[in-house]
């Protein structure tokens, strides 16, 4: 235990110090900002609608900026735009230990593959987790403010409701940010990596539930894909999605089912990684 939580420490450390991850990081709370909060104020203010906002009506726009919309903005884009750059992350965390050589260097120094790979899967989390966190204290300051200038009362969510989107946000985010390390272990390198990830996540799902209407094996097939779960998972939080709404949310499963495909893929997306990283040469 002492070498895992020593292991979680050091690969913390080197990842927090990669301008990559804060830009991760801040590109996906501005595309929240963006979408969650920027459109439709714009949109609610100005009377006119927009590629994000065509259909909704002013008080809709209204209510989806205030704070007791806070547990629906931050999971609204986690499908998609977040659960993509978490997954790109999870990739570079990853991959770059065979790229640069530092798995074989710590590795030849003693600890055990297990304890290092757990270590980094444990310092991944918790950047996953910082990121949510950091979303939700933005929407809430912004969400606040809005209330404030529009002279309406703050109605804060419920700490079920915004509980249960903060679990929802982590989970979707999680689940893809342990896709991506599993590709990056898998493939040695965070180009092709990253590469793969993207076009899984943003073209084959989405082509495949397409092709799910006309072939019944290939429907059935898309109720366990991750892009699934995770969409329906947002969804029965209530995100919209459709055209007029959230890229990546979908009813296509219960809440429940969505749930537990989820945390399957939570669960054995790391227990591979780490089974690859034991067995394997490390040249």
């Amino acid at each position: 235990m002492t070498t895992i939580v020593a292991s979680a420490r050091a690969d913390l450390l080197r990842v927090r110090k990669w301008s990559a991850t804060w830009v991760i990081g801040a590109a996906w709370l501005v595309l929240m900002v963006l979408f969650g909060y920027v459109f439709n104020y714009v949109a609610y203010r100005s009377g006119s609608g927009s590629f994000a906002t065509e259909g909704v009506v002013g008080e809709a726009l209204l209510r989806s900026v205030l704070p007791a919309n806070v547990p629906q903005t931050i999971t609204a884009g986690t499908p998609m735009f977040g659960g993509a750059l978490m997954m790109v992350l999870g990739a570079m965390v990853a991959a770059s230990g065979y790229g640069w050589g530092s798995w074989k260097t710590i590795l030849t120094q003693g600890p055990s593959r297990f304890a290092v790979a757990v270590g980094s899967l444990l310092s991944l989390t918790a950047v996953v987790a910082v990121t949510v966190l950091a979303s939700v204290v933005m929407a809430l300051g912004i969400s606040t403010s809005l209330a404030l200038v529009e002279g309406v009362d703050v109605v804060l969510p419920s700490a079920a409701d915004l509980g249960q989107g903060v679990g929802i946000a982590f989970l979707v985010l999680l689940m893809w940010a342990l896709f991506g390390y599993l590709l990056g272990t898998l493939l040695r390198g965070p180009a092709l990596a990253v590469g793969l990830g993207l076009v899984w996540s943003l073209v084959v799902e989405n082509l495949l539930r397409g092709v799910g209407s006309l072939l019944g094996w290939v429907e059935t097939l898309t109720t366990v894909l991750p892009g699934t779960a995770a969409g329906s998972l947002v969804g029965s939080l209530g995100a919209s999605g459709g055209p007029e709404g959230a890229p990546g949310v979908l009813t296509a499963l219960s809440g429940t089912h969505a749930l537990v495909t989820v945390l399957a893929y939570v669960v054995l997306l790391p227990l591979l990684a780490v089974l690859v990283i034991r067995r394997r040469d490390l040249a």
